[in-house]
């Protein structure tokens, strides 16, 4: 096991125990072989996942699945990979690949972590998505927050040379800590210049998340940092 693994006392996410509806249940089981990815595989290929070569996205924490089905719907061109570890949000997003027979997808259900450390190849993705983030606004929980330099740098491992990280939160306060970091992490760089927060773009859809921040009068803050070295 590598240090990298071992070294991570603290998680950033509570797996909680909700309950998957009739249809969840069906689609996980029914489709997880089909559409799902496994920790065990190991390194992925994505010409033989895929059966082409595309721009790959990554998102972490897909939550329900609506917006990064619409994503890979509107963007047939590239290739999905979602990771996820609560159960009722990977059926769904899974039924609703198979809805809209969108090949372009695919699934995990494990620790974002473990998955960027084992399954993903170094310098491989184009796009690493992070929206709306458990933001732990707790001051004694704010080390949860997944936005730390460690977490900053193996994205940076990662992604390709001209790759984005793209972050989204409705937690002003989180913002400021994703801004603060990035700016000082190593390998990259704001698209819009120090400091300088991004407004929603059009590729990425609106969330319940941020549905729900906006009625909670939460502004929205999207942050996207190029991988320059």
């Amino acid at each position: 096991m590598s240090e990298e693994i071992k070294r991570r006392p603290i998680k950033s996410f509570v797996l909680r125990s909700g309950r998957m509806t009739d249809g969840q249940r069906i689609a996980f089981e029914a489709l997880q072989e089909q559409r799902g990815l496994f920790l065990d595989q190991g390194m992925i290929d994505y010409n033989e996942v895929f059966g082409r070569n595309a721009p790959v996205v990554i998102e972490i924490g897909f939550g329900m699945g609506t917006s990064l089905a619409q994503m890979a719907e509107e963007a047939p061109e590239k290739d999905f990979i979602g990771i996820e570890v609560h159960r009722p949000g990977v059926g769904r997003l899974l039924a609703l690949s198979e809805s809209k027979e969108l090949n372009n997808m695919r699934v995990y259900n494990e620790d974002a972590i473990q998955i960027m450390n084992q399954c993903i190849p170094d310098e491989s993705i184009d796009t690493l998505q992070l929206f709306f983030p458990d933001p732990w606004h707790k001051a004694r929980h704010n080390k949860r927050r997944i936005v730390q330099a460690d977490f900053v740098q193996l994205v940076r491992r990662k992604l390709k040379k001209g790759g984005i990280f793209h972050m989204a939160t409705d937690w002003e306060h989180y913002s400021e800590q994703m801004m603060e970091v990035m700016t000082e992490a190593e390998g990259f760089t704001n698209t819009l210049g120090d400091g300088v927060f991004s407004s929603r773009p059009e590729n990425r859809p609106i969330t319940k998340f941020e549905t729900r921040g906006q009625k909670l009068g939460h502004g929205v803050w999207d942050l996207l940092f190029e991988k320059t070295a």
